[in-house]
């Protein structure tokens, strides 16, 4: 079993601390990454309890000059990078009319631009090795049509997942792969950080309300272990005949054929609301 350098962004909590744990059993050169490092001591408990070795890197997929540094780090140390997990991503959430715009900003440049950036990093030296796999975590939110409240997260995955489709037709001849994991609701920390209670709503509270309890209980009751997408993530690394889109856990695949069925979005509309009182009510029949 041949080991590999792999450079994991967003690593403090949920998939990508889990991706890093499941990389280091197989025997890989796993580098955990994240903005900030004082929060790596969930990692490190884990890894140290399982023995495990796990090194850590300083990386903001934000900033341009921290996504250099990391890179430059880990490929001067080891020789190259084999896999980068583009994972780090945030979900903050609202009204399109209402939401804080730097708000909204900020999704767009942790979920679009932050996996963009890192990607041109290392593609120079993947292209000069002619081997290398690019895994980029979206959601299934990137294959059903956009969720009110949650437009701008939507955005990102969509266009991630485009992105994606270019990246891969463009790197193939340099015997690079890509692939997009698409997970459905795992138990992360992304919607308790998405919550805004500053958000003046106005019109739009009743739906929204309505729509964040749906996301929320689908997380804290509904979403499985996200060991289960780091497991996806390091079979899509090793498998050569892993699709260009990876569908993960069970309501992932059951809401892509639920759009597909429908051919629309209806599909994904949860509520009515009376405009006037402002009362959510059921999806009507």
């Amino acid at each position: 079993m041949a080991t590999q350098v792999v450079l994991i962004t967003g690593c403090s909590s949920g998939i990508g601390l889990e991706a890093c744990l499941a990389f280091a059993r197989r025997g890989d050169t796993t580098v955990a990454s994240m903005r900030d490092l004082s929060k790596a001591d969930a990692l490190m408990k884990r890894a140290a309890d399982e023995g495990l070795p796990i090194e850590l890197v300083q990386l903001d997929v934000t900033d341009q000059a921290s996504i250099a540094a990391a890179v430059a780090t880990v490929e001067q140390r080891h020789g190259g990078i084999d896999v980068v997990v583009n994972n780090a991503g945030v979900g903050y959430d609202g009204a399109l009319e209402t939401i804080d715009l730097d708000r909204a900003r900020a999704v767009l440049e942790a979920n679009l631009w932050g996996p963009v950036q890192v990607t041109r990093a290392v593609l120079p030296a993947m292209r000069a090795r002619r081997s290398g796999v690019v895994i980029n975590v979206t959601s299934v939110a990137g294959r059903v049509p956009g969720t009110p409240f949650a437009g701008f997260y939507a955005a990102s995955k969509h266009g991630m997942n485009a992105l994606s489709e270019a990246l891969c037709q463009e790197v193939e001849p340099f015997g690079i792969r890509v692939v997009c994991v698409e997970p459905g609701f795992f138990q992360t920390q992304i919607n308790a950080n998405a919550e805004d209670d500053s958000q003046e709503l106005g019109p739009y509270a009743a739906q929204y309300n309505w729509v964040r309890t749906f996301f929320d209980k689908s997380v804290e009751t509904g979403g499985g272990d996200p060991a289960v997408v780091a497991t996806a993530i390091v079979a899509a690394a090793n498998d050569a005949d892993t699709p260009l889109h990876v569908l993960v856990g069970d309501d992932a695949v059951m809401f892509v054929d639920l759009v597909t069925s429908l051919g629309t979005y209806e599909a994904w509309r949860p509520v009515s609301v009376d405009i006037v009182s402002g009362v959510a009510g059921p999806r009507p029949t």
